[in-house]
């Protein structure tokens, strides 16, 4: 699989996935500012992976600071920190991995600051290893509702390219494909910047598993010609009540789905589940440009000037549509996702099998 961000010789490199699937191209990120442009533009997006590159982004500025003790260094790490977390509010990764690069300085207060700096890189790491090791354990445990045969419908795009490797919704897909079931994906195309068409369809050709790309309005013809045996998508926040926020057009195929009996499922790392937010009518939804409707990546127009536009990015899906929610520690029904939080709390006893 290719790497969608790394740590490599003091820079920040990010794949360009506004470039697929026609280019593979590279960034490289001297400076923090070019990986928040790179959350905002885009080049970088699903949630694990903008976790991933906010860590990075965190230590690669901190680099730059030339402060001796750590009251100035923390202070002057801050606007960095403010500033990453300014670029998406939906994605709650993105502010789950700054607070963790805060706690790690504020708990080596002690430490020289070079060391600091080093901790940080490693840090920023060790959260990418740790998506790669998460993915692969909610794979392994979503694998178990797919059945040898089955079709299965994804929107947008929740595989390796949206995380740190493997996939969310893909992992488990993907992890069914290793276990040998002979399995098929319908890709919705997810306007309107068109993830499910440019980098789902690609992953999966890349991984030789059967793929046919649809239209975002044609998966309810599919469903009602009784193609489609369950559906599968990520998140980029998952609150106490089990609703779930995703990519735009998310609620419609979960809706869908409920009409023609057919599973709905979603997969979500445990990073991604917000618990302090009870309900997802207090999820912030972030509103995008304009131009990602009227025109096609920014160049050709396709409605007419001056057109009124709405372009939320998100939209939430309540838990009552949802079959099952698929982490690293399990499947677990929407009502019971609060009790990951909970301490004592025999999850076995709530865990779907």
């Amino acid at each position: 699989m290719i790497p969608t961000i790394e740590w490599k010789n003091g820079i920040v490199k990010m794949l360009d996935q506004t470039k697929l699937p026609i280019e593979v191209v590279y960034v490289d990120c001297k400076d923090y500012q070019t990986v928040a442009k790179g959350i905002k533009e885009l080049w970088v997006r699903g949630a694990p992976a903008i976790g991933i590159a906010a860590a990075m982004g965190v230590a690669l500025g901190a680099q730059r600071i030339k402060a001796k003790n750590f009251d100035a260094f923390y202070e002057e790490l801050m606007p960095v920190c403010d500033h990453l977390a300014a670029t998406r509010p939906t994605a709650v990764n993105l502010f789950w991995a700054i607070e963790r690069m805060k706690n790690l300085v504020k708990n080596n207060s002690e430490e020289d600051i070079e060391m600091l700096k080093k901790m940080l890189i490693d840090e920023a790491n060790r959260i990418l290893e740790e998506d790669i090791k998460v993915n692969k354990a909610m794979g392994r445990y979503g694998a178990e509702f797919i059945r040898d045969g089955d079709t299965i419908l994804t929107h947008c795009n929740a595989g390796a390219l949206a995380t740190g490797g493997y996939g969310t919704a893909l992992g488990v897909i993907r992890a069914a494909w290793e276990q040998g079931k002979r399995i098929k994906v319908f890709a919705d195309e997810t306007r309107p910047v068109l993830q499910g068409a440019r980098l789902t369809a690609w992953e999966l050709m890349q991984d030789n598993i059967p793929v046919t790309l649809i239209t975002d309005n044609m998966a309810g013809f599919f469903m009602k010609k009784g193609v489609i045996d369950m559906a599968i998508v990520g998140t980029d926040r998952t609150v106490a009540n089990g609703d779930v926020a995703n990519k735009i057009g998310t609620y419609s195929v979960a809706v869908l789905c409920r009409e023609h009996n057919i599973p709905f499922y979603v997969a979500a790392p445990i990073s991604t589940i917000d618990l302090s937010i009870p309900s997802g009518e207090l999820i912030p939804i972030e509103e995008r440009n304009p131009m990602e409707v009227t025109h096609i990546f920014g160049k050709t127009r396709i409605a007419p000037d001056n057109v009124t536009v709405a372009n939320p990015a998100f939209d939430v899906t309540p838990a009552r549509y949802i079959t099952a929610i698929i982490t690293e520690r399990g499947a677990f029904r929407p009502r019971d996702i609060r009790k990951l939080g909970e301490k004592d709390v025999d999850l076995e006893k709530v865990r779907i099998k």
